[in-house]
């Protein structure tokens, strides 16, 4: 550090920083004779520095810099304490002065001075003008500003990879702050909707329940005049006995809100309880913060967690109570952040609950409060092969029989938790299908004792149950009928060889598409050959499947949710509970494996007491499950689909086009995925591939390549082409309009036709697939269709076979009355030539 100067005459001007050096010992010196004229100068020092906010530092209106003995406070405006605060810690507001004047030095250039001023200036910097030294300081403040700006870039680096574990990149971060800010705007959406669609006379259902009042307002936004039989059922049991309950009930029936409710009922109680007792201050903050966890909900599938977190949202509108979904495929990070707000209720899939329990997430492993267990869709639970996790969560949660000191003992985590904190839990086990024994109860009399000692697979919802800690006084509410399908599903099913399923699939889409499709698979590989083929046809269709990132299963259904019309192709996980606002048809393009997921996929239509149809398309390969799946639910007549076979040329002749398109695409990009793989391999091993073909060989690749090509675009015409005209049937003709009549429908759609050609030539576009026009058609949903002219087939295989066997009876009956008859003409005829 250089040393001050002891005249300004003489030495050279000192660069701001020893200047703030000089400004401390000077202003220390001189703190003693100053202070009356700090004192006088306070009341100008705030106007003249608002006015110039260079003018301690220029000496006035001039450029330059003075020397700190040369200053006059009184003379410059300086109030008492500034001039310690350049570089000095002395106070809050001289700091703060300084700041705005190096902030203001930044964004203004110096001009030059009068000539009086530019003589003092040469006096003081032997010969260096105040241009020059507003140069100095320009490229001094330039290489502060170069300092801060990588200070902060530094600081945003650090933060990143704070923010990043496991090898998660910047994108993540950047689509968790964009999900935060989506879930900012759906609540800010949410808060707007808080409209009351129901009146208080509508509701009296629920206030015969003794529904809590804030409950009953959110179902009265909600638009749910009543409660559903399973939640009439359990929620006296659950809520005001606090019994264990084990439910189940068709799909759609509500099952949601059948142990949502109660929770959110007793949570609403204990709140209202420890209000009235008058608990402490430090208590009423510590919950405003968040509490510890009272509420984990298991579901089998990713989806079904998020709309079981939605509906419970939903009914916790007015409640201030939070519920977080945790399930694989998101981020963690973000998840972990959810959960350090202590949410009380927690909906998630085994396998991610119990990632997070094993690294030890203090708010999932202190479940010293866990007040309730549910296990929703629990008969998928326990399928073989899945959720291995299950079993090791149910080994975390507290005992429920023994003990406060073995329930305290079983938690290591929980060890400053005082041991009346420790809270009596209610668990739920709810399912579409139920099977209990006889001796349920004696069995789980039996077996509380060892519950948490048993080393058994979960492998049936008794064992379940018996795991999960339910108490022997449970209430079972079974309202499965015989039936377990919705009352008003109608279903069909269309018989078909295994190449013309496709055919069959497009003219459903086609003539009666309307409304929400459902489209399941039990492969993956025939969901994306069929959304490929639809799309080659002009068919927008949304895809949902096990091999998607959870991110873009998310946004299928939520398009799915947005669209009136809209078509998705799923595969079975996608059929366990999922709640859509009017489903119109569920197709089975592939028989499940089992009757449990028929079942579950033909409950996605017909909800809500709404109408549904379900249609199968079955194979000859298909026809001995389909008699067994039949048998099962014990269908003896269903419905046959009607379809107009006049249709199928003009479908079969569009569905071939589309079949060659798509296994040149397929080919091609399976060719670019191989040459990428090899590309990819190459480089990470730094190897140079060299290509072994000759130029005839290269040549001959290129012009079979374009080959290819332009076959491949003569298709796509073609294909477009058929795709512009209508659908039409075999027998109609446009020469001859009028030789069987023109029906109002008819007439109607050649006029639409006529000016979509008029509004086509005007506006040269051409939209494939838009707006699809069936000649004689009213393009009808599947179930109306059905109900105008379905025909009931028998599918009991013994009845048919009884049919059969009557069929050839009778046949044999007949033939043998016409062998009677003939016998006896023939003996007439020999009678009557005998008497002649």
């Amino acid at each position: 550090m250089a040393e001050p100067p002891q005249q300004p005459s003489s030495g050279p001007t000192t660069p701001p920083q020893e200047d703030n050096q000089s400004a401390k010992t000077n202003s220390k010196k001189n703190r003693g004779t100053k202070k009356s004229k700090r004192a006088s100068a306070s009341s100008l020092g705030s106007s003249t520095m608002a006015e110039d906010p260079f003018f301690v530092l220029a000496g006035g209106k001039e450029g330059g810099f003075l020397e700190l003995e040369e200053i006059d406070e009184a003379d410059f405006g300086i109030v008492g304490g500034d001039v310690e605060d350049v570089g000095a810690d002395e106070g809050k507001a001289g700091k703060n002065d300084g700041k705005k004047k190096k902030k203001k030095k930044k964004k203004k250039k110096r001009k030059r001075g009068d000539d009086d001023q530019k003589k003092r200036n040469a006096d003081d910097d032997e010969g260096l003008s105040g241009d020059d030294d507003s140069v100095v300081e320009n490229e001094q403040e330039g290489e502060k500003e170069k300092k801060t700006t990588k200070r902060k870039r530094n600081m945003k680096k650090r933060k990143v990879k704070d923010s990043e574990k496991s090898g998660e990149g910047n994108e993540e971060v950047a689509d968790d702050n964009a999900e935060d800010m989506q879930d900012e705007n759906e609540n800010m959406e949410l808060d707007k909707d808080d409209e009351l669609i129901l009146g208080e006379d509508d509701v009296f259902a629920w206030h015969e329940l003794r529904l809590h009042p804030l409950l009953v307002k959110a179902m009265r936004r909600l638009g749910f005049k009543e409660p559903t039989p399973i939640q009439k059922s359990c929620f006296p049991a659950a809520a005001h006995q606090g019994k264990d309950v084990i439910g189940a009930a068709e799909t759609g029936s509500g099952k949601t809100l059948a142990f949502g409710l109660p929770i959110l009922q007793r949570l609403l109680e204990e709140r209202e309880k420890a209000a009235r007792l008058h608990q402490d201050d430090e208590k009423t903050e510590e919950s405003s913060r968040g509490s510890p966890l009272r509420a984990l909900i298991l579901t089998p599938t990713r989806e079904l967690a998020k709309q079981v977190c939605d509906h419970l949202k939903d009914a916790a509108k007015f409640l201030e109570i939070h519920v977080v979904p945790i399930v694989g495929g998101l981020s963690m990070e973000k998840q972990e952040r959810l959960l350090k707000k202590k949410p009380e209720i927690v909906v998630g899939t085994p396998g991610r609950l119990w990632e997070l329990m094993s690294m030890n997430n203090q708010h999932l492993v202190e479940l010293h409060s866990l007040s309730f267990f549910v296990l929703d869709e629990a008969d998928r639970m326990i399928e073989r092969g899945h959720f291995h996790e299950l079993q090791s969560i149910i080994e975390m949660l507290p005992l429920t029989n023994g003990s406060d000191e073995q329930a305290a003992r079983t938690m290591p985590n929980c060890e400053t938790v005082p041991i009346l904190q420790i809270k009596k839990r209610q668990t739920f086990v709810f399912s579409a299908t139920l099977a209990l024994s006889s001796n349920f109860r004696k069995k789980l009399k039996r077996g509380l004792s060892t519950s948490k000692a048993s080393t058994d697979d979960v492998s049936s919802i008794e064992a379940l149950s018996k795991q999960a800690g339910m108490k022997p006084n449970a209430e079972i509410v079974d309202l499965t009928k015989a039936s377990i399908l919705p009352e008003k599903l109608e279903e069909s099913f269309i018989e078909c060889s295994e190449e013309d399923k496709d055919a069959y699939l497009y003219y459903i889409l086609s003539v009666h598409g309307q409304g929400r499709t459902i489209i399941f698979c039990t492969s993956i590989a025939a969901l994306r050959h069929i959304s490929s083929i639809l799309r080659i046809l002009g068919i927008n269709v949304l895809t949902n499947h096990a091999q998607m990132q959870q991110r873009a299963r998310m946004k299928a259904v939520d398009r799915f949710r947005g669209s009136g019309n809209s078509i998705l192709v799923a595969t079975d996980g996608f059929a366990r509970g999922m709640d859509f606002d009017d489903v119109r048809t569920v197709i089975h393009y592939q028989l499940p494996h089992s009757t449990d997921v028929y079942i579950h996929r033909s409950g996605r239509t017909a909800r809500k007491s709404l109408a549904g149809c379900s249609i199968a398309i079955i194979s000859p390969a298909d026809k001995s499950k389909f008699y067994s799946l039949c048998k099962s639910l014990s269908k003896e007549n269903l419905q046959q689909f009607p379809v107009d076979h006049a249709y199928m040329p003009e479908v079969m002749d569009r569905l071939s086009l589309a079949r060659q398109i798509d296994k040149i695409a397929r080919k091609s990009s399976q060719e670019n995925a191989n040459k990428s793989w090899l590309q990819r391999n190459a480089e990470s091993m730094g190897l140079l591939l060299e290509t072994s073909d000759s130029e005839e060989e290269r040549v001959k690749g290129h012009k079979q390549r374009k080959a290819t090509s332009a076959h491949l675009q003569k298709l796509q015409q073609e294909l477009s082409d058929l795709l512009k005209r209508p659908l039409q049937p075999k027998t109609f003709s446009r020469r001859y309009l009028a030789g069987a009549g023109i029906s109002p429908l008819l007439q109607k759609q050649l006029e639409e036709l006529a000016k979509r050609n008029v509004s086509n030539k005007s506006s040269k576009t051409e939209n494939k697939g838009s707006c699809l026009v069936v000649i004689g058609q009213d393009r009808v949903e599947p179930l109306q269709a059905l109900q105008n002219s379905g025909q009931e087939v028998c599918v009991n295989l013994d009845k048919q076979k009884e049919k059969r066997r009557l069929a050839q009876n009778w046949k044999r009956k007949k033939h043998e009355e016409k062998k009677r008859t003939r016998e006896q003409k023939r003996k007439q005829r020999r009678k009557a030539k005998g008497t002649e």
